[in-house]
């Protein structure tokens, strides 16, 4: 089984940025969220919030959208371009996509690509997390907890964040600007 990050890795770009800004475009009030997230984005340099409340802080522009899922599907039918090609070219069904970003996001496209999606649970209509962001050492303990034996052949990533997967996995990628190299941490 081969692992993928998706943002920067075969997504090209930051799907979360990407589906705000979308929102942005068609529900311009979404905005008012802003002065909050930077609030929590201050709390959370000086140590005074975790990365979950941060997030949700920014996810709080869910609770403005008409129906969060309907445009999760909008956003895939323009944004399903940035899938890289080289991806694409050597997509399995037995592909596996860990990500810190939402489930919500990820899942309607990883559908469509026929893979599985492990990524951060948060509750589409309001933005809040049920558990821990899916990032760092949390996505070795969600792999393991779904593929408790697997084996990874081969993972690939744009992040030093991802080298606790890196160290679980046969053979490990980095992805910089579609370009896929050999990552070598041992």
């Amino acid at each position: 089984m081969n692992v993928y990050d998706f943002d920067g890795t075969i997504y090209d770009g930051d799907s979360t940025k990407d589906f705000f800004i979308f929102c942005v475009r068609r529900y311009p009030k979404i905005c008012i969220i802003l002065p909050k997230f930077f609030y929590y984005f201050i709390q959370y340099i000086i140590g005074n919030c975790d990365k979950e409340r941060l997030k949700e802080s920014f996810f709080g522009f869910l609770r403005l959208l008409p129906n969060t899922q309907d445009e999760v599907m909008l956003f895939w039918e323009k944004h399903e371009i940035k899938i890289q090609k080289w991806y694409l070219s050597q997509k399995r069904s037995n592909d596996v996509i860990i990500s810190a970003s939402p489930g919500f996001l990820l899942q309607p496209i990883c559908e469509k690509l026929g893979i599985s999606c492990i990524a951060s649970v948060v509750n589409p209509d309001n933005g809040l997390y049920t558990g821990l962001n899916c990032y760092g050492n949390e996505k070795v303990r969600r792999f393991r907890e779904i593929y408790i034996d697997a084996s990874i052949n081969c993972f690939y990533t744009d992040s030093l964040s991802d080298i606790p997967m890196v160290e679980i996995a046969q053979s490990a990628y980095i992805v910089k600007n579609g370009n896929v190299t050999k990552y070598d941490i041992f």
